[in-house]
Protein backbone atom coordinates (compact mmCIF):
# COMPACT_ATOMS: atom_id res chain seq x y z
CA UNK A 1 0.00 0.00 0.00
CA UNK A 2 1.39 3.52 -1.30
CA UNK A 3 -1.00 5.35 1.52
CA UNK A 4 -4.39 6.05 1.99
CA UNK A 5 -5.29 8.82 -0.55
CA UNK A 6 -8.97 11.01 0.24
CA UNK A 7 -10.31 12.17 -3.09
CA UNK A 8 -12.96 14.98 -2.38
CA UNK A 9 -14.85 14.98 -5.75
CA UNK A 10 -17.67 16.99 -7.19
CA UNK A 11 -20.76 14.81 -8.87
CA UNK A 12 -20.03 17.02 -11.94
CA UNK A 13 -16.81 16.48 -13.06
CA UNK A 14 -14.48 14.71 -10.49
CA UNK A 15 -16.58 12.20 -9.89
CA UNK A 16 -17.87 11.68 -13.31
CA UNK A 17 -14.12 11.91 -14.67
CA UNK A 18 -13.43 9.01 -12.42
CA UNK A 19 -16.42 7.16 -13.16
CA UNK A 20 -15.67 7.74 -17.05
CA UNK A 21 -12.10 6.45 -16.61
CA UNK A 22 -13.66 3.15 -14.53
CA UNK A 23 -15.92 2.52 -17.53
CA UNK A 24 -13.08 3.16 -20.27
CA UNK A 25 -11.18 0.10 -18.31
CA UNK A 26 -8.00 3.20 -17.09
CA UNK A 27 -6.38 1.71 -14.21
CA UNK A 28 -5.58 4.32 -10.43
CA UNK A 29 -4.42 3.36 -7.24
CA UNK A 30 -6.95 0.93 -4.94
CA UNK A 31 -5.33 3.59 -2.21
CA UNK A 32 -7.63 6.31 -3.12
CA UNK A 33 -11.20 6.70 -1.43
CA UNK A 34 -13.47 8.86 -3.59
CA UNK A 35 -16.17 11.28 -1.81
CA UNK A 36 -18.66 12.50 -3.71
CA UNK A 37 -19.81 16.28 -3.21
CA UNK A 38 -22.38 17.97 -5.20
CA UNK A 39 -19.76 20.64 -5.74
CA UNK A 40 -16.23 21.00 -4.80
CA UNK A 41 -18.01 24.35 -3.26
CA UNK A 42 -19.40 22.27 -0.22
CA UNK A 43 -15.86 21.26 0.73
CA UNK A 44 -15.22 22.77 4.49
CA UNK A 45 -11.70 23.02 5.62
CA UNK A 46 -12.89 20.89 8.94
CA UNK A 47 -13.54 17.82 5.80
CA UNK A 48 -10.31 18.32 4.57
CA UNK A 49 -8.41 18.58 8.43
CA UNK A 50 -11.02 15.57 9.50
CA UNK A 51 -9.62 13.56 6.56
CA UNK A 52 -5.96 13.95 7.87
CA UNK A 53 -7.04 13.15 11.10
CA UNK A 54 -8.26 10.20 10.46
CA UNK A 55 -5.48 8.74 8.67
CA UNK A 56 -4.76 10.24 5.11
CA UNK A 57 -1.72 10.16 4.03
CA UNK A 58 -3.15 12.96 0.98
CA UNK A 59 -5.98 14.63 0.20
CA UNK A 60 -7.13 15.95 -3.01
CA UNK A 61 -10.36 17.84 -4.12
CA UNK A 62 -11.59 17.50 -7.89
CA UNK A 63 -13.86 20.03 -9.26
CA UNK A 64 -15.03 21.50 -12.58
CA UNK A 65 -13.26 23.43 -14.71
CA UNK A 66 -12.40 26.92 -13.54
CA UNK A 67 -15.23 29.04 -15.29
CA UNK A 68 -17.49 25.88 -15.64
CA UNK A 69 -18.74 25.19 -12.65
CA UNK A 70 -22.18 24.06 -12.66
CA UNK A 71 -22.91 25.97 -9.60
CA UNK A 72 -21.20 29.37 -11.15
CA UNK A 73 -18.33 29.46 -8.45
CA UNK A 74 -18.47 26.56 -6.16
CA UNK A 75 -15.04 25.26 -7.41
CA UNK A 76 -13.24 29.04 -6.83
CA UNK A 77 -14.26 28.57 -3.51
CA UNK A 78 -13.14 25.37 -2.70
CA UNK A 79 -9.78 26.60 -4.22
CA UNK A 80 -9.97 29.14 -1.30
CA UNK A 81 -10.58 26.21 1.23
CA UNK A 82 -7.61 24.24 -0.03
CA UNK A 83 -5.36 27.37 -0.04
CA UNK A 84 -6.59 28.06 3.34
CA UNK A 85 -6.36 24.49 4.81
CA UNK A 86 -2.57 24.20 3.10
CA UNK A 87 -2.22 27.18 5.17
CA UNK A 88 -3.30 25.31 8.67
CA UNK A 89 -1.44 22.25 7.51
CA UNK A 90 1.76 23.98 6.80
CA UNK A 91 1.48 25.65 10.44
CA UNK A 92 0.88 22.53 11.99
CA UNK A 93 4.32 21.52 10.62
CA UNK A 94 2.92 19.39 8.00
CA UNK A 95 3.95 19.45 3.98
CA UNK A 96 0.77 21.54 2.23
CA UNK A 97 1.72 19.31 -0.90
CA UNK A 98 0.00 16.37 0.83
CA UNK A 99 -3.08 18.61 -0.08
CA UNK A 100 -4.18 19.69 -4.10
CA UNK A 101 -7.12 20.92 -5.74
CA UNK A 102 -7.52 19.56 -9.49
CA UNK A 103 -9.92 21.20 -12.30
CA UNK A 104 -11.33 18.12 -14.60
CA UNK A 105 -14.22 17.76 -17.04
CA UNK A 106 -16.74 15.09 -16.87
CA UNK A 107 -15.24 13.99 -20.14
CA UNK A 108 -12.05 13.41 -19.16
CA UNK A 109 -11.85 9.55 -17.95
CA UNK A 110 -8.19 9.78 -18.91
CA UNK A 111 -7.28 12.63 -16.44
CA UNK A 112 -8.31 11.00 -13.11
CA UNK A 113 -5.72 8.39 -12.89
CA UNK A 114 -2.91 11.09 -13.70
CA UNK A 115 -4.44 13.09 -10.64
CA UNK A 116 -4.18 10.16 -8.43
CA UNK A 117 -0.79 9.27 -9.51
CA UNK A 118 0.60 12.30 -9.09
CA UNK A 119 -0.77 12.24 -4.94
CA UNK A 120 0.34 8.48 -5.00
CA UNK A 121 3.75 9.66 -6.25
CA UNK A 122 3.39 12.61 -3.63
CA UNK A 123 3.07 10.36 -1.05
CA UNK A 124 6.02 8.23 -1.83
CA UNK A 125 8.23 11.11 -1.00
CA UNK A 126 6.76 12.11 1.77
CA UNK A 127 6.45 9.00 3.45
CA UNK A 128 2.99 8.26 5.67
CA UNK A 129 1.56 11.77 7.32
CA UNK A 130 2.94 12.54 10.63
CA UNK A 131 -0.26 12.53 12.01
CA UNK A 132 -0.67 8.93 11.29
CA UNK A 133 -3.82 6.88 12.56
CA UNK A 134 -5.99 9.36 14.86
CA UNK A 135 -3.53 11.73 14.90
Amino acid sequence: MTGRIVGFCCSYCGYASADLAGRQGLEYSPDVMIVKLPCSGRIDVLHILRAFRQGADAVFVAGCLEGNCNFANGNYEARKRVNEAKGILESLGIDPRRLEMFNVASNQGWRFPRIVEEMVSRVEELGPSPLGENG
